[in-house]
């Protein structure tokens, strides 16, 4: 199982003895009972406590957020003054935060809400002749850095998504674009971790693994509103007309 992945250990760390979902040793009456003594340590929840359960560790992943809210939103604004003035956006992951990666440069070469004109956004994991080609010849940890030396320009932004905070590729990743003086961000699960300590900024989100990638979405859109805001407010992004290029 990856460090990116839910870890079970994790979950009852979050709770109280007795949390719904997560009986007290005590509710097992004896080792016969439960089949072994180690049973007492491994109940597992039923499937509508796991559900209740996960959907409670919303909230702790919701309200680190909220208190991050002013630098989610100052990094809304950064990324359209970047964006505007012709840098781009390098974005990575691994798993679940790949595809998360991506639904933000979907975003900003795309659309979020209104019309605009489209943003240069690149998702370094997506090209996959070259992360082949690249994790072939020069390992997996280099797979983020040598794209990142390949597309990176001074004043560009490059955001590093992790819910560990440990995966040596984007830990290289950060390394390459300081050289480069492209600025880099981080969305993580709690700090402190290696990524969020080596990267310019970073948004760490005190849940564990898979709520902490929910908030990461979360924590995404929110850059987007910010991002809006700011291209609108700047009267600028409003496309040209459509060229019919049959």
């Amino acid at each position: 199982m990856t460090p990116e992945s839910l870890r079970e250990a994790e979950l009852p760390a979050m709770h109280r003895v007795g949390t719904p979902g997560f009986p007290s040793p005590d509710a097992v009456s004896s080792p016969e009972e439960a089949g072994h003594d180690d049973a007492r340590h491994h109940a597992s929840p039923g499937p509508r406590e796991a559900v209740r359960t996960h959907l409670e560790n919303v909230l702790p992943a919701l309200r680190s957020l909220e208190s991050q809210a002013d630098r989610l939103a100052d990094w809304g604004v950064e990324l359209a003054q970047r964006l505007l003035s012709g840098q781009k956006l390098l974005a990575a992951g691994n798993g679940g935060s790949a595809a998360e990666a991506q639904h933000l440069t979907a975003e900003l070469v795309g659309r979020f809400d209104a019309e605009r004109m489209p943003f240069s956004a690149i998702s370094l994991h997506a090209e996959s002749s070259a992360v082949t080609a690249i994790a072939n010849d020069y390992g997996y940890e280099e797979l983020f850095a040598r794209q990142v030396r390949a597309h990176g320009r001074s004043g560009d932004i490059l955001v590093l998504l992790s819910t560990s905070g440990q995966s040596p590729n984007l830990l290289r990743a950060a390394e390459a674009a300081s050289r480069l003086n492209v600025t880099t961000w981080a969305l993580t699960g709690p700090a402190p971790n290696p990524l969020a300590s080596c990267c310019d900024d970073a948004v760490a989100i005190d849940a564990i693994s898979a709520n902490a990638q929910e908030g990461h979405l979360i924590a995404l859109h929110a850059i987007c509103r910010a991002f809006e805001a700011e291209v609108a407010r700047k009267g600028r992004g409003v496309p040209g007309p459509e060229v019919d290029r049959g």
